[in-house]
């Protein structure tokens, strides 16, 4: 057990860093547009929703190469580990061409289904259409990311996220402030992090290719194996995504003030989650090398520990952030209204985090299993369960902190634990440990 503890040990701290630079890009991004105003806030709030989206629809060219990478490298084939994500990075450089350009077109159209207010779809129309400048970069760096996962090394994410976050917090204090460019200063300043990241990995994953000598043309097979491997996980994280942008749905529907408060709870969210997905690497990492050398056994004992922990660290930052409820708002914005308006929803956010990381470490032990089609379906299921409560908290429309809060615990709550009841049933069977290549 002590072996089990110092591997997961071993990928799940720096993973946690890695991890937690994606939400930190986000909160920098939040507290220096903040206190520009209420506006641009609730702007970045519209813009973030739909770039998140975009993103993380795509974030299964790091969930789909981790396992297959991990699977070869336990069967014992490192060259064919290598290859198998640089034909991962080579879509997600072609799925990155094509979303760049696309959403740079139809920014107005998605950004107008969200019904707001003419400023603060003023503001969110300049950040979204000069963030899709990064889409490309940000798809390179989770393939990347996902190749190096896969090879157990978890310590080259952590070094680049580190450089990668401090130079957007430079970058955009200087564009935001010093060159006095507003929110559009916030988009700039992350796209250039955004491709100096892509341009690192890139020379780290050509170091691996020369090591394995492996291929660093894309093959059609390759190609097409990457892209089916992952399209169940595109479905899976579609209905992730959908939940989210039903709840910022909704939180437009309550108020400037409220979408404002909601862009907060949500960044929080995603730090939150981002810090327990670190086990959720580690348990992708490990499961997927395990099944590859067909050690079922300890698999079992990888998942029990990583469920241990998950849930234990839900405890402590749950504790963390409903502690804080009254000041974190004042560290986003200098608007003391915007800032009680919160408390009440972090508190019952902090609640909700036991029961997150049971979710997400569940979740990222049936995606290093390779079982992306239960997820898949399943997360079709969640999807359905949550409509109507997003629907009842549209439908009685309560104004401030109440509102907000009803928004939070039906999101926190209700979703999760919709999710937290189809992963458990799946992992006490067996059928998601198919060993092997």
């Amino acid at each position: 057990m002590r072996s089990v503890n110092r591997d997961i040990l071993r990928l799940a701290v720096p993973a946690l860093g890695a991890l937690v630079a994606e939400p930190l890009f986000l909160l920098a991004d939040s507290a220096m547009v903040g206190h520009l105003g209420v506006t641009p806030l609730a702007g970045l709030g519209l813009a973030g929703a739909v770039l998140q989206t975009i993103i993380g629809l795509m974030v299964f060219l790091a969930y789909a190469t981790t396992p297959a990478v991990a699977r070869r490298l336990g069967a014992g084939d490192e060259r064919g580990a290598v290859s198998v994500g640089i034909d991962g990075i080579w879509l997600s450089l072609a799925l990155g061409a094509v979303l760049g350009i696309a959403g740079f077109l139809a920014t107005p159209l998605l950004l107008s289904w969200f019904q707001a207010t003419p400023d603060v779809t003023a503001q969110a129309n300049l950040y979204l259409s000069i963030s899709m400048v990064g889409i490309p970069a940000m798809l390179l760096v989770f393939a990347a990311t996902g190749l190096l996962r896969g090879l157990q090394d978890t310590r080259t994410p952590l070094l680049v996220a580190g450089i990668g976050f401090a130079a957007n917090v430079v970058l955009n204090f200087v564009f935001i402030y010093l060159l006095d460019f507003g929110i559009a200063g916030s988009a700039v300043g992350t796209v250039i992090a955004q491709w100096g990241m892509a341009g690192v990995y890139l020379a780290v994953v050509m170091g691996h290719a020369r090591r394995t000598h492996a291929d660093v043309r894309p093959s059609r097979a390759g190609l097409s194996g990457s892209a089916l491997s992952g399209g169940w996980l595109f479905v899976r994280t579609a209905s992730l995504r959908a939940a989210i942008l039903l709840a910022t749905f909704v939180a437009t529907g309550l108020g400037t003030g409220e979408l404002a408060g909601f862009q907060v709870v949500m960044t929080i969210f995603t730090l939150t989650a981002f810090v327990l997905d670190a086990l959720a690497i580690a348990a992708q990492a490990l499961i997927g090398k395990g099944l590859g050398a067909a050690d079922t056994a300890g698999v079992r004992a990888v998942l029990a520990r990583c469920l241990t922990w998950g849930v234990g660290s839900g405890v402590v930052l749950g504790l963390v952030v409903a502690a804080t409820s009254g000041v974190t708002g004042l560290l986003f914005t200098g608007d003391p209204e915007l800032a009680a308006l919160l408390t009440p929803s972090l508190v019952i956010l902090g609640i909700s985090t036991p029961l997150a990381g049971f979710v997400f470490v569940l979740d990222g032990v049936l995606i290093g299993a390779g079982d992306a089609r239960y997820l898949a379906l399943t997360g079709i299921l969640n999807l359905a369960c949550f409509v109507p409560l997003a629907a009842w908290v549209a439908s009685a429309a309560p104004t401030g902190a109440s509102g907000l809060a009803l928004l939070t615990a039906a999101f926190s709550l209700g979703y999760l634990a919709a999710r937290a009841v189809t992963l458990g049933l799946r992992a006490r069977t067996t059928a998601w440990m198919r060993t092997g290549v």
